[in-house]
Parts: structure tokens; sequence; C-alpha cells
């Protein structure tokens, strides 16, 4: 079964949830989406663990059918996550972050430890210098003509949607292990993970350089929860060395899924929902 509604945030804002499964039992499964500044994508994943815990989905503040407008900080996006939390009667949950959301459950993890039965971070968080091998693997996958037209589209102060559409698709088919099918999910995504929050990702985006994840992993590691793992696809353009130095600086496993990108899902379906169901199992049954 699911259930949808709206929860009032302290500051007034009025985010957009979904639940999916018997949300009597506990302790759930909360999905946090990437971006940031996209809308919830995360849909075709909650179902690979529904039927063993309730899961949890919601549009973060500014996307999606959470609108918003004033500015972000990433304190306000962790705090938003523990009223949920009220809101939803949960004092713990086992958080599957995606992308940017791992960063956002990492800095969740920092502020409400106790708040976390287990955590799975998929895609991420990504630390230490891995945007100079990001940018030059995007460019190998990608032609010079293709690379100089999502420049013009990226300087552009004004774009049409289908200009939109055409920067979003090049911008995220080289996410994919096969360049084929990316381009088709990166089309179909540019068109229904819209409207992109840009204010959203640039001051979030901002406060993240200006203050990373990299200074605080010593602490994050002290407040990991027992039930901690990495997932990562092996064709992800960012670089999977990233991954690992993480898994190894923070005494984490790390599942890599062959033949796929930064969305696993999509390519390998199988193998992510035979791991995503022994993890959330183990730490639902801890």
């Amino acid at each position: 079964m699911e259930t949808q509604s709206l929860a009032s945030m302290s500051d007034g804002a009025r985010l957009c949830w979904t639940a999916l499964g018997d949300t009597a039992r506990q302790p759930p499964v909360v999905m946090l989406h990437g971006g940031p500044g996209l809308p919830d994508y995360l849909g075709d994943v909650a179902p690979m663990v529904a039927d063993l815990t309730p899961v949890y989905r919601y549009d973060q503040r500014g996307t999606g059918r959470s609108p918003w407008e004033g500015r972000h900080s990433l304190g306000r996006h962790v705090d938003d996550l523990a009223e949920l939390l009220d809101v939803w009667e949960v004092p713990r949950a086992v958080l599957v972050g995606h992308s940017y959301g791992t960063d956002l459950a990492s800095r969740f993890c920092l502020a409400y430890p106790d708040r976390i039965a287990g955590m799975l971070l998929m895609c991420g968080p990504f630390v230490g210098d891995w945007r100079a091998g990001d940018r030059a693997e995007r460019d190998r996958r990608m032609t010079a003509a293709q690379q100089e037209r999502l420049r013009v589209l990226e300087e552009s102060p004004r774009r049409t949607e289908e200009e939109e559409v055409e920067l979003l698709t090049l911008a995220w088919f080289t996410d994919h292990a096969d360049p084929e099918r990316g381009w088709n999910w990166a089309a179909r995504g540019a068109r229904r993970r819209r409207p992109v929050n840009w204010v959203m990702n640039r001051e979030l985006g901002r406060e993240g350089r200006a203050d990373p994840l990299d200074g605080h992993l010593a602490e994050l590691s002290e407040h990991l929860p027992a039930r901690t793992e990495l997932l990562a696809g092996v064709a992800d353009p960012r670089p999977l060395s990233a991954l690992e130095s993480l898994a190894f600086r923070l005494g984490l496993p790390l599942t890599r899924i062959a033949d796929a990108g930064h969305e696993p899902w999509l390519e390998q379906p199988d193998a992510v929902r035979t791991h995503l169901r022994r993890f959330v199992r183990g730490a639902v049954d801890a």
C-alpha cells in the first residue's frame, strides 16, 4: 500500500512524502535522492525492499512537490529529515542514500547518530580530488561536438524547455555503462526529473565545497551505525578509487556492481535488488 502526504517543517516549509508498505513496522527505510536540486527519483528502487519493511521517500525542500523559496543550507536539509522522522513517528531508520543523498545521509549521521539503524551509501559520497577524474572520463565518453554543445548550453543565461532537456541529457548520459541505453535513460530523466532547482544546486554545492565531508571523516567514523556499507557502479564516471579509499578510511565494506554506472539499478536491477534486500534484512533484524 502506498501513502502520500505533506509534512510541515518548523520553519513553515511543507514537504511531500510517500510511504510504501506497512508503516506499522519498525525500523523503516528512508531513501534520500540525489541532486542537489532534483526531485525524488527512487520510485523504482523502493519496491525492491518494501515487503521487508516500509520505505519512505520525499522531495527535498525546493524540489518536485515540495515547493519552497529561500536560502538553502545543508544544516536545514539535515534538520528536515529529523523533523520528518518525528512526523512519521520513527525513532530510528535505515537510511539509503544515492549520490548527493549519501552526503546528506552522512551529515545527518554526524548530527543525529542515535536516529540511524543502518546506512547504505550508493554511489557516494565522493571525497578527495575526484572531480578531475570524473571530468576526464566524461570527456572520454563524449564526442568533441557533444562537449562543445554542452559547454554552450551551460553558459547560456536563458534556456528554452528543449534546450534544458538537451543540456540534462548531455550531462547525464555519460553516467551509464551502456552509452546507447544511457542516452535513452538520460533523455527520459531530463523530462521527468524537473524542474531542476539550480539555485539550490549552487547554494548547497558551494557550502559543500567550503565545508567538505573530507574534514569530518574521523568524527563520522565514530558515529556510523554498525550496519553501514557502500555500493558502487564500476562504470560510474566518478572514480571508483575515491570510494575504495573512503571504504578503507572508514573500515566499511564496498560492493562493486559490474557493468553498471551511477544508477546501477537501471543496468543491473537483479544485482542491486539482491544486495539491497540482504542489507535491509540485516539492518532491520539487528
